[in-house]
C-alpha cells in the first residue's frame, strides 16, 4: 500500500462569500462543489479545485460564520502551499497579489524551489511554490473559464507544513506506518528552525509534507484562517478498507469507514494532535452534477436530500 499524495485540505473561513471571491475571483480557482458539512449540515462546506477538483487540487473550506481568529501556533498545519506551472508564473502571481492588494513577502527560495508566501482576507498562511523542477506527483488543470490566465494557474495542492513540539512520534507515524520517506531539511525563512520534509508516491510538490519542530510555542487555538485537517490520496476502497485494518492493528483510533459520497475516508490524528484523513481518489465531483455546472448550485449527498428545504433555509446564498 502507499499513499499517492495530497488529496484535499479542509480550512475554516466566517465568510463564504468573501472566500469565494478570494478564491475564484483572485486566485482563479474553480468552486467544484457547493456542498455543506455532512457532520453538521447547517454549514456551508465549499470545494475549490482544477477543472474538475481532481484529487491533489482541492482545498476546501467550513464556514463558521462567528468563528473567532485563528490563533496561530503548535500541533498545526501551519501552511498551505499551492502550485504553479513556472518560475515565470510566480512573477504573474506576483504582480497580480500586489493588484489586489493582498499581502506577501515576494518571491524567495525554499527546498531548492521559488516559492511566493501570502495571507488571504482571514490571514491563512498561503505559498505559491513553482513546479518548474517538480519531477514528482502531476499537477492538475487550470480551468478555461478561470480569471486566471491558464498558463499561470493554480495546478494543485503543494507541500503542506506541519508545526509540533516534539517531531519524533510525528516521524514515526509519517515513515513507519503511512509509507512516508524523509526527503531532506532546510532552514525556514521566518522562524530560521530546521524544516523536515517527507514525501510519498512520487513525491515532488504533490506529495510532500514539511514539518518544524517548536517546542517553544503555544498549541494553535483553530478559527477563522486556520486549517483544519490534510487529507493524503489513496487509490481505491478496497485499499482504503487494508488501511483501515492496518490501523486498527496496530491500535491507532480512528473513525472508521467514512462515505463521504464523493469519496471515502477514515480519519485519525497522529502524535502531536493533527487530525489526518486518508480518502480515495473517486468517485469524484461529477457523481451527481454535470461537468459543466460544477459548484453553481447547492449539492447535498443522497442521505440529506430529504432535508434540502430546511438546510437551505439556515444558509445565506452565494453568488458566483
Amino acid at each position: 500500500m502507499e499513499l499517492l499524495g495530497i488529496h484535499h485540505l479542509s480550512a475554516m473561513t466566517a465568510n463564504a462569500q468573501k472566500n469565494v471571491d478570494f478564491y475564484t475571483k483572485i486566485l482563479g480557482l474553480r468552486m467544484v462543489k457547493r456542498t455543506v458539512n455532512q457532520d453538521e449540515p447547517s454549514m456551508y462546506h465549499l470545494f475549490y479545485g482544477d477543472e474538475v477538483g481532481n484529487p491533489g487540487t482541492e482545498l476546501t473550506f467550513f464556514e463558521i460564520p462567528r468563528a473567532g481568529q485563528n490563533h496561530n501556533g503548535n500541533n498545526s498545519i501551519s501552511t498551505t502551499s499551492l502550485r504553479v506551472p513556472s518560475d515565470e508564473a510566480l512573477s504573474y502571481w506576483e504582480n497580480r497579489l500586489n493588484q489586489y492588494e493582498v499581502e506577501n513577502e515576494g518571491i524567495i527560495e525554499q527546498f531548492g524551489r521559488k516559492v511566493l508566501p501570502f495571507e488571504d482576507f482571514e490571514k491563512q498562511r498561503l505559498i505559491l511554490v513553482s513546479d518548474e523542477k517538480n519531477l514528482g506527483v502531476v499537477g492538475g488543470h487550470p480551468w478555461e473559464k478561470s480569471p486566471v490566465d491558464s498558463t499561470h494557474g493554480i495546478i494543485g495542492l503543494g507541500p503542506i507544513h506541519l508545526t509540533v513540539p516534539d517531531i519524533k512520534p510525528t516521524e514515526a507515524i509519517l515513515t513507519r506506518v503511512m509509507g512516508f520517506r524523509r526527503a531532506g531539511d532546510y532552514i525556514h525563512h521566518q522562524s530560521s528552525h530546521s524544516v523536515v520534509v517527507y514525501e510519498t508516491g512520487e513525491g515532488g510538490t504533490g506529495g510532500e509534507l514539511h514539518v518544524q519542530e517548536r517546542p517553544e510555542l503555544k498549541q494553535e487555538r483553530l478559527g477563522r484562517g486556520g486549517v483544519h485537517h490534510v487529507a493524503f490520496r489513496v487509490s481505491t476502497e478496497s485499499e482504503l478498507r487494508n488501511w483501515l485494518a492496518k490501523l486498527n492493528e496496530i491500535g491507532v483510533g480512528n473513525s472508521g469507514f467514512v462515505d463521504r459520497f464523493y469519496f471515502k475516508s477514515v480519519y485519525f490524528r497522529e502524535p502531536n494532535g493533527i487530525l489526518f484523513e486518508l480518502a480515495t481518489d473517486g468517485p469524484g465531483f461529477a457523481t451527481d452534477e454535470d461537468q459543466d455546472y460544477l459548484g453553481e448550485s447547492l449539492a447535498l449527498p443522497p442521505f440529506l436530500e430529504s432535508k434540502r428545504e430546511e438546510i437551505e433555509q439556515k444558509l445565506n446564498p452565494i453568488k458566483y
